[in-house]
């Protein structure tokens, strides 16, 4: 048998339910591996003690068969609660107590047969897509420990990438799942507005966060997303229908299809030299499996979007606004959380209408360009990773950025339209800096995007031709 670390989640559960892995074989393998590589890496924090999950691993080995992750060692971001565990958020202000009970998600990892063995880092609050936070420090880049992760699923994206888990949960609002997908070789799937079920303080408002899975292959991210989705009844909005349906993963399927290549949007988003080449490069792939390809963007004035996109980006971090009107607490809260909030005070409830509305013009644009394209095509973020101890790029394609976070300008466009969005690898720059591209389909369809997905997955193989460096020292 090959390094059991390197297998991918279905073939370790399969394995384990034929008995010839143990869940304890493979807890410990995990734990050395965390042991290895985490100190200098960071991704996962609040680990839990290494005789509870050594114990857990032999009562998986020692039951029936729970579900189709059982025995497999899982981390989850640090925005979910985890019974057991605190949820820090990487916020000082939040408590150290553990939560009480599992989230909706983090719940149905647990009752598929997942041993959750501790918290994936994330930026403060989530805000930002960068890799540190004031409670558990920074998370560093799987490829190069000098850069940055990205965010907020950084420990995500690195625990994935360096074989620490084979399956991991994310979520993403402006990027958070599919610019650290990007940047640390891996695959990211950012789901149809509430396909996976997620509790906030409002469950009656429409956000733009999602929920997601994220993995080493495509294959996996549909077994991780077969256990995430369905409706929940504490999350009045989320979407109706079997989360059985996505396992096995779909059939690949990409000839015939109708690919655009939207890039820049026509020059309205600036991008670092060699982002939008390495991934217009990638689709070369599609076009040898019998895609067709072509340059078109929406009709639609793309700065709109951005503008309606910061308002309501203001609009749902109202939840911090008790933390900023408490002057002790006030001042401990992270640059991003304070622009959030005093953004969001100047705005009026016709301000957030305005918005809306704006993102439904949109919605229109779409469907009209889908009645073309099956597909549309960007990449995940605007620059290759950074240094790891910056918050983000100041500067890109010679233009001065004017919010903390508009070097992700690139990922509003496909966060507005609720579609599904798969965050797929495209290979590196001359530095070893992975990109990723962004394939975003119609709404709902997450299984023709997880067909056309797989197709590219298994003509590239990305994960497997280049491994981070620092795996093959252990």
């Amino acid at each position: 048998m090959t390094d059991i670390l390197d297998m991918s989640a279905g073939a370790l559960t399969r394995n384990i339910a034929a008995r010839r892995l143990s869940a304890v074989e493979l807890m410990r393998a995990t734990l050395e591996r965390i042991d290895a590589l985490n100190p200098r890496h960071n991704a996962i924090v609040a680990l839990r003690p290494r005789e509870e999950l050594m114990a857990e691993a032999r009562a998986a080995d020692a039951a029936e068969r729970r579900g189709p992750l059982h025995g497999l060692p899982m981390a989850v971001k640090d925005l979910e609660d985890v019974a057991g565990l605190p949820t820090r958020k990487g916020s000082p202000l939040t408590s150290p107590t553990a939560a009480a009970a599992d989230s909706v998600m983090a719940g149905r990892l647990r009752q598929a047969g997942a041993i959750l063995i501790g918290k994936t880092n994330v930026p403060e609050f989530g805000l930002g897509s960068y890799s540190r936070n004031p409670v558990y420090g920074i998370t560093r880049n799987a490829y190069d420990v000098r850069h940055s992760a990205g965010g907020s699923s950084s420990g995500a994206a690195v625990a994935l990438a360096l074989r620490m888990v084979a399956l991991a949960d994310g979520s993403d609002y402006g990027g958070s799942l599919r610019n650290p997908a990007g940047w640390n070789n891996v695959y990211g799937f950012r789901p149809s507005y509430g396909r996976i079920p997620r509790v906030d303080a409002d469950v009656w408002t429409p956000s733009l966060a999602v929920l997601g899975p994220m993995a080493r292959s495509v294959e996996d991210l549909a077994l991780l997303l077969s256990v995430q989705a369905g409706f929940s009844p504490a999350a009045p909005l989320s979407l109706a229908g079997e989360a059985s349906a996505f396992q096995p993963a779909p059939v690949p399927r990409i000839k015939g299809a109708r690919i655009a290549w939207v890039g820049d949007f026509g020059g309205a988003i600036p991008f670092e030299p060699g982002v939008l080449e390495r991934a217009q490069a990638a689709l070369t792939v599609f076009e040898s499996l019998g895609a067709v390809v072509e340059e078109a963007t929406p009709d639609f004035p793309i700065q709109d979007l951005w503008r309606a996109f910061l308002v309501l980006r203001h609009w749902h971090n109202a939840a911090l606004l008790p933390l900023y009107e408490n002057p002790d607490m006030r001042a401990h809260l992270p640059p991003a959380a304070i622009y959030e909030i005093e953004a969001g005070l100047k705005l009026s409830a016709y301000d957030v209408a305005a918005a809306s509305q704006t993102r439904t013009l949109w919605h229109a644009a779409l469907m009209r360009f889908h009645a073309t394209y099956d597909f549309w095509a960007l990449p995940t973020a605007q620059c290759f990773a950074f240094p790891a101890e910056e918050r983000g790029a100041m500067r890109v394609g010679g233009r001065t950025m004017t919010t903390y976070h508009e070097w992700m300008q690139c990922v509003v466009p496909a966060t507005m339209a609720g579609a599904p969005v798969a965050a797929l690898p495209a290979g590196f720059d001359a530095s070893g800096r992975a990109m990723g591209i962004q394939l975003v389909g119609r709404v709902q369809d997450e299984t023709g995007l997880l067909a056309a997905a797989r197709a590219y997955d298994e003509a590239t193989r990305w994960l497997q031709s280049r491994p981070p460096e620092v795996l093959g020292s252990l």
